[in-house]
């Protein structure tokens, strides 16, 4: 069996892990590589392997950074199965045609700039046409019912706790080249306990081989009440200023959350009744798939929606979500206070921009940053708080506040996989930590090495392991 560690590999995008086995190839995820726009364009549009030979992709997760390179895949002559929950499939089917139209949208704009500057257009790097011709090889799995994939390979999906049908991937391989039996287990991007909306993630019994996340792999987060907390604080202060907040957020998990959030307090008199806009007509195509899904649901959010006599957790009055073009235009004329939800979660592309160009020099708005951002994007250089940050290629002067509130997270911290690992009743022989920055990563290598006295590798990009 050989492992081959394709994307984020000692970074926190891109995720591509390429297992082959018994002459079968099988990509976990195929995410797309998020960073400094040329280096990101020509990462995600030249794979490191044939597509044409992956047998299937088993997918973990919806979040871009692990399926949105599937359009490109499956464009460049990928012919087999993408295997994921229901859930992931119908967050898929909404998010990767969203995603062809962003990029597709973002090149005419961004071509519109080179132009002026007599530099040559660039090309999307797939349209909604390849986004759609991506889904007829979507097949799924429900959560805990083990079938066979492949000769000798039989695949199962736990829940991970990190988003609407995110799983944790089980594979039972029968290795023809060793003779052993092996059981590999994928963790996708584990969640946390307490947070809303979704189930707290599953513990496995075992693992011979772990290929786990590292995202916080030396950090640790604040409560979920605690960042509540801050959020109200937050809100309130901006408030009192005349200022606006915008929050960027993804349109799958973090803005449902968000929308929670915020009606809780609302209905709580903990934070004045004023406009609540979430600008993404895929957010609104999302609250759909997740009213479709309640098989996801934590009993939290059936408490609150008893509590309050809610029948929808995700709409209220003083709520609009935007579709329109020229709605989400008008929003930067408004003068009075007011909070806009908008994608993209990194403020790589999207509307999001817009807003952030149009508020981010007056002192009185705030910029809530409510997730991990990867290096090189305009949301960490929000997170750095620099004085001067690029909106589509134009500088603009930061005089907004930035707030970050990491309660909120859909990653578990380090105790939290710790926990997690240290649950496992057989532990594995070989454990590898992926979807984390070097240094998260390392941290945790050293803590697992210390507490579990397992043997871990951190691979780095293209990476080749024969086990």
């Amino acid at each position: 069996m050989q492992l081959t560690f394709h994307g984020a590999a000692q970074t926190v995008t891109g995720s591509q892990h390429l297992i082959d086995v018994n002459g079968i190839k099988i990509l976990l995820d195929c995410g797309l590589y998020q960073g400094r726009r040329a280096e990101a364009y020509k990462r995600n549009l030249n794979f490191p392997f044939d597509p044409t030979e992956i047998d299937m992709v088993i997918l973990s997760h919806a979040h871009i950074d692990h399926s949105g390179n599937l359009p490109n895949l499956v464009k460049q002559g990928f012919v087999g199965d993408i295997i994921s929950t229901s859930a992931t499939r119908d967050l898929c089917a909404t998010m990767l045609l969203d995603s062809g139209h962003i990029q597709e949208r973002d090149a005419e704009y961004v071509n519109k700039m080179r132009a002026r500057k007599n530099e040559a257009p660039i090309e999307p790097l797939y349209t909604q046409k390849d986004a759609m011709d991506a889904m007829p090889y979507f097949t799924t799995q429900d959560y805990y019912r083990q079938r066979q994939i492949a000769p000798n390979i039989y695949l199962a999906f736990k829940d991970a706790g990190h988003m609407l049908g995110s799983c944790i991937v089980q594979l039972d391989i029968a290795d023809q080249d060793t003779g052993r039996d092996v059981r590999l287990v994928f963790s996708g991007d584990l969640g946390r306990e307490g947070i809303p909306i979704i189930r707290d993630p599953e513990t496995i019994e075992r693992a011979d081989i772990l290929i786990m996340e590292s995202t916080y792999g030396n950090r640790l987060h604040e409560t979920y009440t605690q960042s509540h907390e801050r959020l109200v604080k937050v809100i309130n202060d901006t408030y009192q200023r005349g200022g606006s907040i915008v929050m960027p957020a993804f349109a799958v998990g973090r803005t449902q959350q968000l929308v929670l959030a915020l009606h809780e307090l609302m209905e709580a008199d903990k934070i004045p009744n004023f406009p609540i806009y979430v600008d993404s007509p895929l957010a609104v195509n999302v609250t759909s798939v997740f009213e479709m899904h309640p098989e996801c649901y934590d009993d939290e959010i059936r408490q609150f929606m008893f509590n309050y006599d809610v029948d929808n957790p995700f709409g209220f009055d003083d709520l609009t979500y935007i579709r329109k073009v020229e709605d989400s235009k008008a929003l930067n004329t408004l003068r009075t206070p007011h909070i806009v939800i908008s994608a993209s979660g990194m403020a790589e592309f999207g509307r999001v921009l817009h807003h952030l160009k149009n508020r981010i020099e007056d002192h009185r708005n705030t910029v809530l940053i409510t997730g991990w951002q990867a290096p090189y994007t305009l949301g960490r250089r929000l997170v750095e708080k620099r004085d001067v940050v690029k909106v589509f290629g134009e500088e603009y002067t930061r005089r907004a506040q930035v707030e970050t509130l990491n309660g909120f997270s859909g990653h578990a911290d380090r105790d939290e996989l710790l926990e997690w690992v240290g649950a496992i009743q057989q532990k594995p022989d070989r454990t590898f930590l992926v979807h984390g920055e070097e240094e998260a990563a390392t941290a945790l290598q050293k803590s697992l090495t210390e507490q579990f006295n397992m043997t871990v590798d951190v691979p780095y990009l293209g990476q080749v392991f024969t086990i």
